[in-house]
């Protein structure tokens, strides 16, 4: 399978970012794409709301459903996953690409970003992929695709910002546990992650800085190694932690400098990363 032609995505986070770009990769081949996500009203900040994210959808050439929804509420989840099986009859695929951010120590973390970073991540990507189970199980090439990095546990990875680390590894959980779990029914779950930092609004935001923005990459590269996943065949393709380099390198690409924010600009190492992720 080498197209998504017809597959309906659940993309969560969908409205910018990487989220928008795995979908317009998609919207390229012809899937439909419900967009989950709390951006209704543009942001002086955070460019793009589910709508003009499904307007550019369209004009990529899919079809897509702009679901207003914040995955801190399973309710909301819930009606949002219902509405898109309605509208395209079932789901395909999950992408569970929402995830928030607080880089802080222990002592400078308030409680209430330690509950919205577990809230979404953690908890949001399990309650995300427990509602479309029912649909993917019908599906004939079911995939949960996660935005988390390998389990690395050096210590050095926890100390700066142990609550983020917590959050984030908990989707990383999910992937562990959910592909053992599902494989006997074909549903494929695997966790991809970029080999370095990637231009969103968050990097911006939080990280900023020049140096950082000349040392990433853009969206695009992430929307090319989930395609090469979410083509795959669910029942022989899941548990991988998958980084987009080696990934799209293994698959035959050899330019990557097309993916550069600035082109020839040393690149810097993403968060949670070792030498060992690439032996």
């Amino acid at each position: 399978m080498q197209s998504l032609k017809g597959k309906t995505l659940f993309i969560t986070g969908a409205s910018r970012g990487i989220g928008l770009a795995i979908a317009l990769r998609a919207a390229a081949d012809g899937a439909n794409i419900a967009i989950a996500a709390k951006t209704t009203q543009p942001h002086p900040k955070l460019p793009g709301t589910i709508y003009t994210a499904a307007d550019a959808i369209e004009k990529a050439g899919g079809r897509a459903l702009p679901v207003e929804a914040d995955i801190r509420f399973e309710e909301q989840i819930v009606a949002a996953v219902t509405k898109t099986a309605a509208v395209f009859g079932g789901i395909d695929i999950l992408v569970n690409n929402a995830s928030a951010i607080f880089l802080a120590g222990t002592a400078d973390t308030p409680m209430k970003r330690f509950d919205l970073m577990h809230q979404v991540n953690a908890r949001g990507t399990f309650a995300c992929s427990q509602a479309c189970l029912p649909y993917l199980k019908k599906a004939p090439n079911p995939h949960i695709l996660t935005l988390s990095p390998p389990l690395n546990m050096d210590p050095n990875w926890f100390a700066p910002h142990v609550a983020y680390t917590m959050a984030k590894y908990g989707m990383s959980m999910c992937v562990l546990g959910m592909s053992q779990e599902l494989r006997p029914l074909g549903i494929a779950v695997n966790a991809l992650w970029p080999r370095t930092p990637i231009d969103t609004s968050a990097v911006r935001n939080l990280l900023g800085g020049d140096e950082t923005l000349r040392g990433s990459r853009t969206p695009q590269i992430i929307a090319d190694a989930a395609h090469l996943i979410l083509t795959r065949d669910s029942r022989t393709c899941t548990g991988h932690f998958f980084l987009d380099e080696p990934l799209l390198r293994e698959a035959g690409v050899t330019d990557f400098e097309k993916y550069a924010v600035v082109p020839g600009a040393p690149l810097l190492p993403d968060f949670f990363l070792s030498e060992a992720n690439f032996r």
